[in-house]
């Protein structure tokens, strides 16, 4: 089969709530992807960032086959030897007391809520159906009906209301607006320290140190959402390191899992998710045997091979060779680590397509900026290699 058989299938049989470009992959290895037709492309968007230890990477790979041929699922009703492991790597790691396993990235940030909600009530005193959450405009943190109640992106609520209440929004990066929405009943603020879906936002110097300090004083929980910033992809294990804050809870996924299988959790005190009492939240899958050995292999990757530091460094020989392109659609470049957004004053699409022509995959998000988010083992020349491209792209939609 072709390319354009496979499209035709899935346009077919399909539900059409994505806009993929159109390449058929069929496999892939460390940043390097290969469509049905034999082409290969260069990976710059790393599955959203789940892929941050490279495609298939083989001493996951060699946990995920081996645990699968043990035992996959028990459910909560029993326990496992995997997810104790787990628990202790992520405490040992991030210097959190304790997690909560979950699957997909939405879950875990429901989790939170759920928490911070329930925390609002049962220790902070907040009368009961009064809590509030903070949210941050051009949010995103998943596609639940509650989490896109508080977004602020019109196409996400429309046709799904109505809208779960309880989540005021300001602005992103404004500290006084913070403090003027915080009152008595604020259980919370939920906050990317970087806004991955806005267009690699990076909030001011010292915004993120004046959130803790203002959530502190008002005993308001400060909750950072690192599902795609996390675990490297910023330069730093979690990119609100960059202010040395300490949010009271932590919300990871993505490349938990280096991309094997659907891996998140949300890590915070004894105190905080102490609030969940048995029977109070759960998931069938969440905290499988698979899906800590997997995450507990992917967390390992990590750090044996210095992805992390990698990321600081390719990052930043990234983001300093392309602020050298001159083009007059090129506003600005920004970014953190190997998380790198071209700013356009021109729709950032036709820019994505011809870059796939050049062999380089990347994915436009609001409309103008263009999203570079290789896998973290990309090699200075394989920088170099799609630099080459990506210059030779936009010079020529100038």
């Amino acid at each position: 089969m072709k390319t354009k058989d496979f499209i035709e299938l899935e346009e077919k049989y399909g539900a059409h709530n994505y806009h993929p470009l159109d390449v058929v992959v069929t496999k892939a290895e460390g940043v390097w992807v290969t469509d049905v037709e034999g082409k290969k492309y260069l990976d710059c968007l790393a599955a959203y960032s789940a892929v941050n230890q490279g495609h298939c990477h083989p001493k996951i790979m060699q946990a995920f086959t081996e645990q699968a041929g043990k035992v996959t699922l028990t459910s909560r009703a029993f326990r496992n030897d995997q997810l104790p492991l787990l628990y202790k790597d992520l405490h040992d790691l991030t210097g959190y007391d304790v997690a909560l396993p979950m699957n997909s990235g939405a879950e875990a940030v429901e989790t939170a809520v759920k928490a911070a909600r329930k925390w609002g009530y049962k220790v902070k005193g907040i009368p009961e159906n009064k809590a509030e959450i903070i949210c941050a405009e051009n949010n995103f943190h998943g596609r639940t009906v509650t989490i896109v109640s508080f977004s602020t992106e019109a196409q996400y609520k429309d046709g799904f209301g109505p809208m779960t209440p309880g989540f005021p929004i300001v602005k992103y990066g404004d500290i006084e607006d913070l403090k003027s929405k915080i009152n008595s009943n604020t259980a919370a603020f939920l906050v990317e320290p970087i806004q991955g879906e806005a267009g690699i936002v990076v909030p001011p110097a010292g915004y993120l140190k004046e959130v803790e300090k203002i959530c502190k004083e008002n005993n308001v929980l400060f909750i950072c959402d690192e599902i795609q910033s996390g675990l490297g992809r910023s330069g730093k294990l979690f990119a609100f390191e960059y202010e040395k804050v300490r949010p009271d809870m932590v919300i990871i996924g993505k490349a938990l899992s280096g991309g094997f299988y659907p891996v998140s959790a949300v890590l915070s005190s004894k105190e905080i998710l102490g609030v969940f009492k048995p029977g109070d939240h759960g998931s069938t899958f969440g905290g499988n045997p698979l899906a800590a050995a997997v995450a507990r292999a992917s967390l390992k990757v990590l750090g044996e091979e210095k992805l992390i530091e990698r990321s600081f460094e390719m990052g930043n020989y990234f983001i300093e060779k392309s602020r050298t392109i001159k083009s007059k659609h090129l506003v600005e470049v920004r970014g953190k680590g190997l998380w790198i957004g071209f700013v356009l004053d021109t729709k950032a699409r036709p820019y994505c397509e011809k870059l796939m022509d050049e062999g380089i995959l990347c994915k436009e998000t609001h409309d103008n900026v263009i999203r570079f988010a290789p896998p973290l083992v990309i090699t200075k020349e394989e920088i170099d290699w799609a630099f080459e491209r990506i210059e030779k792209v936009v010079k020529a939609l100038d």
